[in-house]
């Protein structure tokens, strides 16, 4: 049977290369499918993975209906067994529930790959969506380190350097357009999260320039 399966982690750990060895995985096996993903790193209609990997996909807007472009692809004779959906996090809820009508109602298996929470630790809405209609969610066993060595859980945004807590749900890219402004993502594990310790500030606090400081008394808890 069909399934909608959501593949969740952080950033850094694997989802898009995942997504890619899929792909391979089941055309190798004669099934024919479909590549969708959202606002890449490295660009439109592109899936791309941190080891350099990449092929074209469909880029995703927000006005696309998922059940109608199947439905196109089948109109004109095109077998379509499976989607390969990345950066989910950013699909409209309404794009999540067509994915699941896809599955329920054609039978084709869709493959989604996401991250669950912002650098605010709160659920995208297409990630929301996603866990509460997937038949199953997996967290990815690779696991992305804080610049500790612990697992990192969580993702944070870095404005010239400071981790920020702030602002706009989604800015995608190394630079803001127009500015000189520097908007960079690190993965955290909980506990720098929570003390806004980035590896940035924690080189800054450090006594040696080549040791990064582990003692929480110089992560202090920020204040409310």
């Amino acid at each position: 049977m069909a399934e909608l399966v959501f593949f969740s982690g952080t950033m850094d750990c694997g989802k898009s290369t995942l997504a890619l060895q899929m792909d391979h995985n089941h055309r190798a096996r004669g099934r024919s499918g479909l590549i969708y993903t959202k606002l890449d790193r490295a660009g439109s209609d592109v899936l791309s993975s941190r080891l350099g990997l990449s092929t074209a996909a469909h880029e995703v807007s927000d006005d696309l209906d998922f059940w109608d472009a199947v439905v196109e692809h089948a109109t004109n004779g095109l077998r379509v067994d499976f989607l390969i959906c990345d950066e989910v996090q950013f699909y409209t809820p309404a794009q999540v529930e067509q994915l699941a009508k896809l599955v329920d109602e054609v039978g084709i298996d869709v493959f989604a790959f996401g991250i669950t929470a912002d650098f605010r630790t709160q659920l995208f809405p297409g990630s929301r969506r996603m866990i509460e209609l997937a038949d199953r969610v997996q967290v990815l066993q690779v696991e992305a380190l804080c610049w500790c060595g612990r697992r990192a859980t969580h993702n944070a945004r870095v404005v010239d350097g400071v981790m920020v807590v702030e602002g706009e749900q989604v800015v995608v890219g190394d630079t803001k357009p127009g500015t000189e402004t520097l908007v960079e993502y690190e993965v955290l594990c909980r506990r720098h999260f929570m003390r806004r310790m980035n590896s940035a500030a924690a080189r800054a606090a450090a006594t040696s320039p080549d040791v990064l400081p582990f003692d929480l008394d110089v992560c202090p808890v920020p204040q409310a």
